[in-house]
């Protein structure tokens, strides 16, 4: 996995894809945020994924999307492709 994370790990930067959902996930139980970059209408932003223990938060520029279920921020993670599938 070659991602970058600060001093005290709690974030975790990326490009979309580089990691797969269950990774992603992995993180956002341990505690860590994580930030996916990610191009979007030809030009390249962050998106914060966390997870505050009970509702897991995907932050974009336009929305605040939230889910209650780990199945729902999987599903989520996977439709707009900021994991990369278990086959790539």
């Amino acid at each position: 996995m070659d991602d970058a994370r600060d001093e005290d790990d709690r974030i975790v930067r990326v490009n979309a894809g580089e990691l797969t959902a269950d990774e992603i996930i992995d993180a956002l139980e341990s505690g860590s945020r994580v930030i996916i970059t990610v191009d979007l209408f030809g030009s390249t932003t962050d998106i914060a994924l966390r997870h505050d223990g009970e509702i897991y938060y995907c932050d974009t520029p336009t929305r605040l999307h939230k889910h209650r279920q780990e199945s729902e921020m999987r599903a989520c993670i996977e439709r707009m492709g900021y994991g990369r599938t278990e086959d790539e």
